[in-house]
């Protein structure tokens, strides 16, 4: 009879300190693998990033769906989407939030292991000429076809508005619980921090929208650790708990 006490009361001391789980059925998910068929988007040493960010996204969706929440994925599958048809699907489902996985790269072979990092970005013009050349070679597959003055007054139609700040808010959320995850399990992870840029595949979807690029496939360090199981792990996590983070506080300030 003591042990019946016992056992229920500590049945009860571990869910009242835990609480019950977090309802997040209301909640909609849309996340975008980059590239895809025959564009292949940065490769080195065999690896390539249209691989790479499909991997991720599908563990993106089981850990949302595990998380309660109705996620979707733009591409299930190796194949090309148009600039339209990636952020189409966040708006017919309603989504809360848009996000876009990519991995970097940079030009220069002589600087290769040298430049690395975990950045978020979200829809601005920036004057940064780092920010600048990751965004143009991201938007070179997107944008064929589209003229400049077309693409500049693309952007200048969403530049303005809550869209953009709730973006910000949620690219912030998202770098912060990566990096921290990451940084428990690894060696030597470098925050590249939140960005602005005027990157396309976020123009589209008329909600929050970040673009995470996950790290450098042209460094060799951390080439090896993206196609690293566990390493993928920590940033599927901090995406997870970044959007948690993130949807909570707006729940807050929306009294909903």
């Amino acid at each position: 009879m003591i042990n019946i006490v016992l056992s229920i009361g500590f049945v009860f001391l571990f869910t009242g300190c835990f609480g019950p789980s977090v309802d997040h059925s209301d909640s909609v998910i849309v996340i975008d693998a980059g590239h895809g068929g025959h564009d292949t988007g940065a490769t080195e040493a065999g690896k390539r990033e249209k691989d790479l960010v499909l991997h991720i996204t599908q563990k993106l969706y089981k850990e949302f769906r595990s998380e309660g929440y109705r996620v979707y994925m733009t591409r299930g599958s190796d194949h090309f989407l148009k600039l339209g048809q990636r952020t189409r699907i966040a708006d017919k489902k309603d989504a809360q939030v848009f996000i876009s996985i990519h991995a970097n790269a940079i030009a220069d072979r002589s600087r290769f292991d040298d430049v690395e990092g975990i950045e978020t970005y979200y829809l601005q013009k920036t004057r940064d000429a780092k920010s600048q050349r990751i965004a143009a070679r991201e938007n070179a597959s997107v944008l064929q076809g589209t003229d400049s003055l077309s693409q500049n007054v693309i952007v200048d139609s969403v530049l303005n508005g809550p869209k953009i700040i709730e973006s910000h808010k949620l690219a912030i959320d998202v770098q912060r619980h990566m990096v921290k995850n990451l940084k428990s399990e690894f060696d030597k992870v470098k925050d590249g921090g939140v960005r602005s840029a005027p990157f396309y595949v976020l123009v589209g979807a008329s909600r929050p929208s970040i673009l995470v690029e996950v790290g450098y496939i042209t460094n060799t360090k951390e080439r090896k650790r993206l196609f690293d199981s566990d390493y993928q792990e920590e940033i599927v996590e901090g995406i997870v708990e970044g959007v948690g983070s993130y949807i909570d506080n707006r729940k807050k300030e929306i009294n909903f």
